[in-house]
């Protein structure tokens, strides 16, 4: 079994590991797991993706869903996995990120235009100037997010390894 992962810097860092077992045998052991009355992590598993999130009683808001693919590829099974916030989180700071990015763009063709018909270009300076910050901001919040779940991250690799090595 081997392990590629991505660089630390994705806000939603991703791997891939290549494995022995064929495609419907480790969806199995996923499921033999996850059912067992020890297995504290909640999960949904549709066809070979599989949904695995923190307990209820340790879940925060920043708390990471690991969503795990087993695919067949060229002759080899991979389970591909995708660490990252809640699909509400996710949404919400993409939705944030877009509308910064059009309102960036709006400001910059306003203060364009003022600046071409000279004419006052405080407040469009001003929004072209904020704008970039506030995308800043929402980036380091974001890692900041990420290094709050981050010891749940590590609960969840090791509990899908612990899966995939099991007999």
């Amino acid at each position: 079994m081997s392990e590629e992962k991505n660089n630390e810097v994705f806000l939603r860092p991703r791997f891939k590991i290549e494995s022995e077992f064929n495609k419907d045998e480790l969806v199995q052991k996923f499921k033999a797991n996850l059912n067992n009355g020890d297995c504290k992590y909640c999960s949904k598993i549709v066809d070979n993706h599989i949904f695995i999130d923190v307990p209820f009683d340790e879940d925060h808001y920043w708390s990471p869903q690991l969503h795990v693919e087993v695919v067949k590829d060229e002759g080899a099974t991979f389970v591909k996995g995708l660490f990252g916030p809640k699909p509400q989180v996710w949404t919400m700071f993409m939705f944030l990120h877009f509308a910064v990015g059009t309102l960036f763009s709006i400001f910059l063709v306003m203060f364009y235009v003022k600046w071409t018909l000279n004419s006052d270009l405080l407040f469009s300076t001003l929004m072209v100037i904020v704008l970039p910050i506030i995308w800043i901001a929402l980036y380091i919040t974001g890692r900041w997010g990420k290094k709050r779940g981050k010891e749940q991250m590590e609960e969840l690799h090791e509990f899908m390894m612990h899966t995939l090595k099991r007999n």
